[in-house]
Formats: structure tokens, C-alpha cells, sequence
């Protein structure tokens, strides 16, 4: 049952409904095992594909194509900004930014300082150049005008207060200042937003990654707490091989198929026919009648049912029941109740617990001539009676700690397995 699950890696839902926990985890295991396992063939399948010499295409003129570069490993180079160590943090980078900002900024003033005063000295030539024309003995009136406007100007130079030259100087530099001031504030806004941005995805970050970290911490808890019960169980059963080697060396022979059970009717009630005599039985479906025929033709040789030391059936056994109706057995006993009844969806078992936390349900897999828990006990029993007495001592799993202490018994007559016997 296990493999066919894997093949066709779909299960039931209805199936799914009836494992445990510790079941469903260890099963969702196997698969995920089974999904890698074909994507490592398909990946090699692939391989061996691009291995095989394939024919290139005539490339095309001017035809363009990327190379990437590659590092001293012969692989893709990458580099990301903040793991090397000769990469600087951020606070330097962006006071760098800020200071070349500020020199890029003075270069283009002196520049314009520079062709401003070119204009001037232009200009200047240009009035000395018409004053020189005007030297002429037709034009002295002219000159002696230039010679008037230039020593008025040099006077009135002259005659200008320094302290308001110094003023207009200290009121540059404080525009300059005062526009340096601004842009080093936006600069440390930015920076502080900056910074509160990456401490808001950072704190984001920490709270999914501290979630990731609980999941993986209860899934390694659960899958180590399965290793443990595996190697419990194992130990044990190889405890229980070595004790039969010791006291009966040969393999005892199966005994042949016991007679089919007699049932006795209950005081008061007058005898039943056995057999298309008396008892009548509803239509079962095609897939009941499959199930049927299974226990029949395959479990019947194997004893399943019957006690270990004896032809009768065991207390415990029952037949094709519904999740429900389990449960309604067992609600009227006690903690450590429990049936194995066949299952009404597949060719196997189920045993069904009560607990005091409520009932629980655990699959039994028939398919390898041996019987065993899916998923939670790996240990292979030879007939039924064998696993039940096996988990009389120790429990099925060791969070829920199951041991099988009472057995439900039949409450109706006739007993439900009697279609199993006909």
C-alpha cells in the first residue's frame, strides 16, 4: 500500500483522514523522498542529454551574444555589495557621495567666476580698444571725455566704504553655508529614513525568520522522536529473534487452516442458521465484495483473526466497520480500549485506540505477507495476534504512549466478521 501511494504519489483524502499526526509527518516524508529521488533522475537524464555531441548553428554576421565573467573557480562571478571585506559601510559611502556632491559643486562656481571675470577683462579690452580709436586729431574731444569717465570711476572706487564690500562677502558666505547646511540635512534625513527602512524589514525578517526556525525545530523534534521509536522497536524485536533462536532454533511449520468457528446464540434466543440459511446480508459495493474476496483468498491462510495459541477468533477482531462505528464501540470503555477491524476503503486493517484525549485510528499495512503500523512501526509481525501482543508491552508511539489493554469485543449478534468466515 505504502509503494502504490509513492508510485502514484496521491493518497485519499478519506485515507488521510484516518492517520495520525506522527503518520501523516512520517508519510509527507517518504514522498518528499520519492520527489527527489525522480528529480535526481530526471537532472541526470538531462545531463547526459547536453553530454551527447550536439551540432552548432552556423552563427550569423554581426550576430551578438553576452559572456559572462568568470571567477577564479571557473564559475559565474558575482559579487554582492557589504560581504567583502574591503567593501565600505554605509555612513562612509555616503559621506564620500556628499563631500564629491560639494566639490563638483565648488568646481562649477570657480568656473563661473572664471568666465565672469573673462567677460569683464573682454569687456574692458573692448572700451580700451574704442579709446585707442578715439586718439586721433579729429577725435580729442572724445578722449578727453574717456579720460574723465575712467578717473571718475577710479574716484568713485576709491571712495566706496570697505566695510560694505565685506558685507556682501560675509553675506555670500552665509548663503553658501546656509545651502551647504540644507543639503547635509537632507542628506541625514535620508539617511535616517534609510536606516529606519532597514530595521523595519530587518525586525520583518527576524519575526519570519524566528517562525521558519519553530517549524524546522518541530519537524526535526518529530521526525527524531520517529528515529528514536524505530530504534526502540528495533532493538526490541531483535531482542524478541534472539530469545526464539535460543529456545526453537528451526522455524516452526504454519498449522494448517483451522475449521470455520461455530457461534453459539444467546441464552433465550433460539439458534441461527449459518451459511444463505438464515443469515442476510445488504448489497455490498464492488469495492466491498474486492475486499471480501482479499481476506478470503489471502488472509485467511494467514490466520488473520484468530487467536495466536488457539482456532478461535480473537476478542479483538471484527469486521468491515466504518470510522463512526468504531467509535461508537469504544465510547463505552475504557482508556486502553481498543479493536482491529477491516478496513472498509482498502485491503488492510486499522486498529482502533481509545485514549483519554479521544479515539485515534492507525492503519495497518498487510501488503508484504506480514503485518505493520504505516509509517509508525516498522517492525514486520507474522500474524495479527503477534502485533497486538507485541503492543500489549510496548506502546505504538512514544508521545502517545498506546498500550493495548482491553479488547472491545462483539456487542451484537451475529458478529459483524461473519460475512469474512462464510
Amino acid at each position: 500500500m505504502l509503494r502504490q501511494i509513492l508510485s502514484e504519489m496521491y493518497i485519499d483524502p478519506d485515507l488521510l483522514a484516518e492517520l495520525s499526526e506522527e503518520q501523516k509527518q512520517i508519510l509527507f516524508f517518504k514522498m518528499r523522498e520519492e520527489q527527489i529521488r525522480r528529480w535526481k533522475e530526471r537532472e541526470a537524464a538531462m545531463e547526459r542529454k547536453e553530454s551527447l555531441p550536439v551540432k552548432s548553428r552556423p552563427k550569423k554576421e554581426n550576430g551578438k551574444s553576452v559572456h559572462w565573467k568568470l571567477g577564479a573557480d571557473k564559475e559565474v562571478w558575482v559579487w554582492v555589495m557589504g560581504e567583502h571585506h574591503l567593501d565600505k559601510p554605509y555612513d562612509v559611502l555616503c559621506s564620500e557621495i556628499t563631500a564629491e556632491r560639494e566639490r563638483l559643486r565648488a568646481k562649477q562656481e570657480a568656473e563661473g567666476l572664471r568666465k565672469t571675470q573673462s567677460e569683464e577683462f573682454t569687456n574692458n579690452l573692448k572700451t580700451k580698444s574704442q579709446c585707442s580709436d578715439l586718439q586721433t586729431p579729429n577725435n580729442w574731444k572724445t578722449q578727453n571725455a574717456c579720460k574723465k569717465v575712467a578717473e571718475e570711476e577710479e574716484v568713485r572706487q576709491e571712495s566706496r566704504p570697505a566695510p560694505i564690500l565685506e558685507e556682501k562677502k560675509t553675506q555670500k558666505k552665509e548663503l553658501v553655508k546656509e545651502k551647504q547646511d540644507e543639503e547635509i540635512k537632507q542628506v541625514e534625513e535620508d539617511k535616517t529614513k534609510q536606516i529606519y527602512k532597514n530595521w523595519k524589514e530587518d525586525s520583518e525578517w527576524q519575526a519570519s525568520l524566528r517562525k521558519s526556525k519553530a517549524a524546522d525545530e518541530k519537524r526535526r523534534s518529530l521526525a527524531k522522536q520517529a528515529r528514536e521509536d524505530y530504534k526502540r522497536l528495533s532493538l526490541a524485536a531483535q531482542r524478541g529473534r534472539s530469545a526464539e533462536g535460543l529456545s526453537a532454533p528451526q522455524k516452526p511449520r504454519r498449522p494448517p487452516l483451522p475449521p470455520k468457528p461455530q457461534f453459539l446464540p444467546p441464552a433465550g434466543h433460539p439458534p441461527k442458521a449459518l451459511g444463505n440459511q438464515g443469515v442476510t446480508r445488504t448489497a455490498s459495493s464492488s469495492a466491498q465484495e474486492d475486499i471480501i474476496r482479499w481476506f478470503k483468498e489471502e488472509q485467511l491462510p494467514c490466520r488473520a483473526g484468530y487467536q495466536k495459541t488457539s482456532d478461535t477468533i480473537a476478542p479483538w477482531f471484527h469486521g468491515i466497520l466504518t470510522l463512526n462505528k468504531a467509535n461508537e464501540l469504544l465510547s463505552t470503555g475504557l482508556p486502553g480500549t481498543f479493536l482491529i477491524r477491516v478496513s472498509e476503503k482498502m485491503k488492510g486493517y486499522a486498529l482502533s485506540y481509545l485514549s483519554e484525549e479521544g479515539c485515534k485510528h492507525f492503519l495497518i499495512d498487510a501488503s508484504a505477507d506480514s503485518y505493520s503500523f504505516l509509517g509508525v512501526d516498522q517492525l514486520q509481525h507474522a500474524t495479527l495476534a503477534d502485533l497486538v501482543e507485541y503492543h500489549k508491552e510496548e506502546p505504538i508511539t512514544s508521545l502517545g504512549k498506546e498500550l493495548l489493554l482491553y479488547p472491545c469485543g462483539q456487542q451484537e449478534q451475529p458478529p459483524d466478521y461473519l460475512e469474512l468466515f462464510e
